[in-house]
């Protein structure tokens, strides 16, 4: 039996206590908005990884004003700002922005969401 001895200053964290890898993908692999039922209200969704863009259509009747972002992301990374609740999204015309950092915490790239809403039909 072979035992392993190792301290926690063997493997590195950021501020936020999660672990650094040596991982360079920094992407954004899907994006989903919920309401306050905990449901979508994305009818379309695009994510654009390459000019680092979200665009997203919510469904006519949304509630703007308390919707919660959820991003997946590229193994190891984090967003800032964090996310940590429900959030006003009645400001459409103002673009919100998060930055993408990668495991490695060497890659940044900031994501831009914009947000049209369905037309009754």
């Amino acid at each position: 039996m072979m035992n392993c001895l190792c301290s926690c200053d063997d493997y590195p964290v950021d501020e936020d206590g999660l672990l650094i890898t040596g991982r360079q993908d920094c992407y954004v692999g899907s994006f989903e908005l919920l309401g306050e039922d905990h449901h979508s209200v994305i009818a379309t969704v695009k994510v654009d990884t390459v000019a680092c863009e979200i665009h997203a259509e919510l469904m006519y009747g949304t509630n703007l004003k308390k919707l919660w972002p959820q991003f997946s992301l590229a193994t190891d990374c984090k967003i800032s700002p964090k996310i940590t609740g429900w959030e006003d999204f009645s400001n459409i015309e103002k673009p919100r922005k998060w930055t993408i950092i990668s495991g490695n915490r060497k890659v940044k790239k900031e994501y831009t969401l914009y947000i049209t809403v369905q037309q009754p039909d």
